[in-house]
C-alpha cells in the first residue's frame, strides 16, 4: 500500500491523473485475465475434472455472484513461510491471477467514484487560484486540502544565491 501526498494545480489536473490511473489499471487487468483465460483454458484438459478448476472456473465466469468467496475459499494448498504463503500446484498461480484481478477491479472502482466525485467538485467553480493538496491512499484521494495559491504552499520553495564569477588570469 503506497501512502502520499501530492499536490495538484487544478480540479481538471487531479481528474487527468485518476483517468490515467484508471486506463493503466484497466490494462493490467485486460492482461492478467487473459492470461488467466490462457491458463485455464490450457489446465482444462488435464484438470477439468478436479474440484479446485471447477470453483476457479466458476469465479472467472462470474466474479460479481461469487465476490469474497474467491480469497476466502482454500481453492489450492498453501503453505505458510514466515510472512508469505507458497504453493507449488498450479491451482495456486491461477489463484493469484484471479485474486490480482478483483482487487485491481476493486480499485479502479474505487478510482472511478473518486473521479466522478471530483467531477462534481469541479461544478462548484472553486476557482483557479486553489491548490489541492490530496492525501492518497494506494493511490486514490481519500482527503484534500485546499489551499489558496500564493500562500506558502507545502512542496514549493525559494532558492535565492548570489553567483560571482571572476576571470582567471
Amino acid at each position: 500500500m503506497v501512502t502520499e501526498i501530492r499536490g495538484f494545480y487544478s480540479l481538471k489536473e487531479l481528474s487527468e491523473s485518476l483517468e490515467e490511473e484508471i486506463n493503466s489499471y484497466k490494462a493490467v487487468v485486460e492482461e492478467y485475465s487473459q492470461r488467466l483465460g490462457s491458463f485455464l483454458r490450457e489446465m482444462e484438459a488435464t484438470h477439468g475434472n478436479e474440484e479446485w478448476f471447477k470453483k476457479l472456473s466458476a469465479l472467472q465466469k462470474s466474479p460479481k455472484k461469487e465476490k469474497g468467496k474467491g480469497k476466502k475459499s482454500n481453492l489450492s494448498n498453501w503453505i505458510a513461510f514466515k510472512d508469505i504463503m507458497l504453493s507449488k500446484d498450479e491451482q495456486g498461480e491461477a489463484q493469484i491471477l484471479f485474486e490480482a484481478v478483483e482487487e485491481i477491479n476493486n480499485k479502479i472502482t474505487r478510482l472511478v467514484k473518486t473521479k466522478e466525485t471530483i467531477e462534481d467538485l469541479k461544478k462548484l467553480g472553486l476557482g483557479e487560484d486553489i491548490l489541492y493538496v490530496a492525501y492518497l491512499r494506494d493511490e486514490v484521494p481519500e482527503r484534500i486540502v485546499l489551499r489558496k495559491r500564493g500562500e506558502k504552499d507545502a512542496g514549493k520553495f525559494e532558492f535565492v544565491a548570489t553567483f560571482s564569477a571572476t576571470k582567471g588570469s
